[in-house]
């Protein structure tokens, strides 16, 4: 075997492992991206447009918790009226949480809301179901964006 091959063989090992780890890094780096096949392991019942619209219209028995970050939320839009939570704070900030209202849970792509709305349910909080904004507006609902106001000119720094 020339010395050529044999470095060849010993970098594939490593390349592999490198290949292999680039999802679940990519996936830990911004969960709500990863396949939608993850949701599968949720309890949470994953709401589609008509079903959240329907909930939307008694908006005194409805709570949203969009559990985005808030870069996410003014880039990709949400909902009009939200209790913005991120997934990560969720369960410090239980005790803020009205247990009065059925909650839905949103995110991008339905895993961090699946993940949230199954916290929720664990902790007796009465959950609907996991939203997906993108879905939701796939499907034809319409997302808000809240752009940033430009700093006033009278302000001071």
């Amino acid at each position: 075997m020339s010395e050529s091959s044999t470095r060849k063989s010993s970098l594939l090992p490593g390349v592999a492992l490198t290949l292999a780890l680039v999802p679940s890094v990519f996936a830990a780096q911004n969960p709500d991206t990863a396949p939608q096949a993850a949701t599968a392991s949720f309890k949470a019942h994953v709401l589609s447009r008509a079903e959240l619209d329907a909930l939307l219209k008694d908006p005194q028995k409805v709570l949203v918790i969009d559990v985005r970050r808030p870069d996410e939320i003014s880039s990709i839009g949400g909902l009009p009226v939200y209790l913005s939570i991120q997934a990560d704070d969720l369960e410090r900030e239980l005790a803020w949480i009205p247990k009065g209202r059925t909650i839905v849970t949103l995110s991008n792509h339905t895993v961090r809301s699946a993940r949230a709305a199954d916290l929720l349910a664990s902790h007796g909080f009465k959950v609907a179901g996991a939203a997906s904004a993108l879905s939701y507006e796939q499907e034809g609902g319409t997302l808000t964006k809240i752009a940033p106001q430009p700093p006033s000119a009278t302000a001071k720094p």
